[in-house]
């Protein structure tokens, strides 16, 4: 890892005079306030405001310091290059303040003439809120005083990210130990994470390691590994979000026997010595998510799997959802995740699947456990009785209006399609005040389209 030596935060001018490369740390600078330059490295360690008459360069491991609030216009561009991938990390204590508009959205992305995934690291909320301890330190290579995470405060405030697209984002390490487009350690329900775009990111889009934040209207689009990757015990909320693969894009996978998914959702990685059933037990709460995979389209990569993998011992409702075009459809996987399924814990409620895959229920086979039978005949039956969902012939059969037109998705259900209608709030804890009781399911209904104007495609 990199050792931060001192505070930097250098300007334009004073970068005229360093014989280091860009993506080293320099001496000298003071603390954020007390520049106004907008080449940016180190720590900031003063309150700093970034303004749409300016394009910021992040180099390098940028890091918020505790106690420090970095507030972002809406319009303000910051970019970075691939020679010195930016990774943004907000730390325990601090809080960005990003709050652009559907006019105006804020924009993390390339400054190449050529972007390519990987020319911008990512952004690294990481708050104080509880988790499980799967993972000990924060991936992803950033130095050893900013790698704690987590804490005891679940109400916990990082600031506000809303319209706000994350491009052209992922860093990989070591195998294994990437930045994610949108990383979250420990970030607490005090939060405000809605409207937020990743696109053509190296790794995972979304990444919830832990905590409790809740988020509204997010899309990870053309990304190369999992778009909602969840464990350490996530608890939050989530309402409104789409997911949209690139047949032919996944990261490399090499021998790891890993696949690109939809969503990937584990409590612990055994391989770290614990029990799947260590507490908290990841368990997020969803509703309105549309779900679109390469649905078998010619060049198709291999390393694509399920539109959702449930493992590791985690828990989860997802409901008044779509998954189409999945080349697998939904995976339960080890024990404890199969019998929280079976027993009425977790659900795929009231909603749609179809997979290329002929049957989209693939439940892991040969576990024993206690007082449940299964297999994927009886897993599929509880699904469509106790859980009111939908297994769909195909995916043409949902009726949405262009889901699999990857250079400019249209994910609106058309004048028949049953996700018009018949939303349901009445399972788990989907009756909390929080969620919109709206009564399409899916992202979107048949008018409104929520990602106009500040969302991207084509790219």
């Amino acid at each position: 890892m990199k050792k931060l030596a001192t505070i930097y935060l250098l300007g334009i001018v004073m970068l005229g005079a360093c014989s280091k490369s860009d993506d080293k740390d320099d001496p000298g600078g003071g603390g954020g306030g007390n520049n106004t330059g907008t080449e940016i490295r180190g720590t900031i360690t003063s309150d700093l405001h970034w303004t749409k008459d300016k394009t910021y360069r992040l180099r390098g491991y940028v890091y918020v310091a505790s106690g420090v609030t970095l507030t972002i216009d809406p319009g303000t561009k910051i970019v970075s290059n691939k020679d010195s991938a930016a990774v943004l990390v907000v730390y325990r204590g601090a809080k960005i303040m990003a709050q652009g508009t559907a006019a105006e959205p804020i924009v993390f992305t390339s400054n190449e003439a050529n972007p390519q995934p990987g020319d911008f690291g990512g952004i690294v909320l990481v708050g104080q809120a509880t988790g499980n301890g799967n993972h000990s330190v924060i991936e992803g290579g950033v130095d050893a005083a900013f790698s704690a995470f987590g804490g005891s405060n679940d109400a916990d405030n990082s600031g506000v990210l809303k319209y706000v697209r994350i491009e052209y984002a992922g860093k990989a390490v070591n195998p294994g130990d990437e930045v994610n487009g949108l990383s979250l350690y420990g970030v607490g329900s005090g939060t405000t994470i809605d409207y937020v775009q990743i696109v053509r990111g190296l790794d995972d889009a979304f990444e919830f390691f832990g905590g409790t934040v809740n988020c509204k209207h997010l899309i990870a689009y053309n990304c190369a590994d999992d778009d909602f990757d969840m464990d350490d015990g996530y608890r939050g909320k989530i309402q409104f979000a789409i997911s949209v693969k690139d047949p032919k894009f996944t990261d490399a996978k090499g021998t790891s026997g890993d696949v690109s998914n939809n969503f990937e959702v584990d409590n612990v990685n055994p391989s770290n010595g614990f029990l799947l059933s260590r507490a908290p037990i990841t368990f997020p709460v969803m509703s309105n998510f549309t779900l679109i995979g390469p649905n078998g389209a010619t060049g198709t990569s291999a390393d694509f799997g399920w539109s959702m993998r449930w493992r590791r011992g985690s828990k989860f409702i997802l409901a008044n959802s779509i998954a189409l075009g999945g080349q697998k459809g939904l995976r339960l996987q080890e024990d404890s995740t199969i019998a929280y399924f079976a027993r009425g814990a977790s659900a795929f409620y009231n909603s749609f699947i179809s997979s290329v895959a002929s049957n989209p229920v693939d439940v892991e086979l040969g576990k024993t456990i206690p007082g449940v039978t299964y297999d994927n005949a009886s897993i599929t039956d509880r699904i469509k009785t106790n859980y009111k969902s939908t297994v769909l012939a195909t995916a043409g059969d949902m009726k949405l209006t262009d889901p699999f037109n990857n250079t400019a998705p249209n994910l609106k259900p058309a004048t028949g399609s049953a996700a018009l209608s018949g939303a349901l709030f009445d399972f788990g804890t989907l009756g909390d005040a929080w969620f919109e009781k709206v009564s399409y399911r899916g992202a979107l209904d048949g008018t409104i389209d929520w990602t106009a104007n500040w969302a991207v495609w084509n790219k």
